[in-house]
């Protein structure tokens, strides 16, 4: 079955860094565009960045961009998400996703707080 580990969050003071990894299995995990999002209690789930299967394209939320990088790694089975620069309002559980035969799948989310 289709599982997604995440890991990397913690708490960081402003204009830290942090990476965040998620680990798959149960699919075939270069066939499949990964993505990254975050909630915070009371709001909806929010995309931050996504990736393609190899790796070639990316997009980011316009409140991450030029301070977040996802990459993956397809011989580990790993999706990253660089975060530099962070800030307050980044806090959030950040969650990783695939869509697979139409069906969204999520870990259990690490928690980023970014707090002085």
């Amino acid at each position: 079955q289709v599982q997604l580990v995440e890991s990397g969050g913690g708490l960081v003071q402003p204009g830290g860094s942090l990476r965040l990894s998620c680990a798959a299995s149960g699919f075939t995990f270069s066939s499949y565009r990964m993505t990254w999002y975050r909630q915070v209690p009371g709001k909806e789930r929010e995309l931050v960045a996504g990736i393609s299967n190899l790796g070639i394209r990316t997009n980011y939320a316009d409140s991450v961009k030029g301070r977040f990088t996802i990459s993956r790694d397809n011989a580990k089975n790993t999706v990253y998400l660089q975060m530099n620069s962070l800030k307050p309002e980044d806090t959030a559980v950040y969650y990783c996703n695939v869509r697979y035969i139409q069906n969204d799948y999520w870990g259990q989310g690490t928690q980023v707080t970014v707090s002085s």
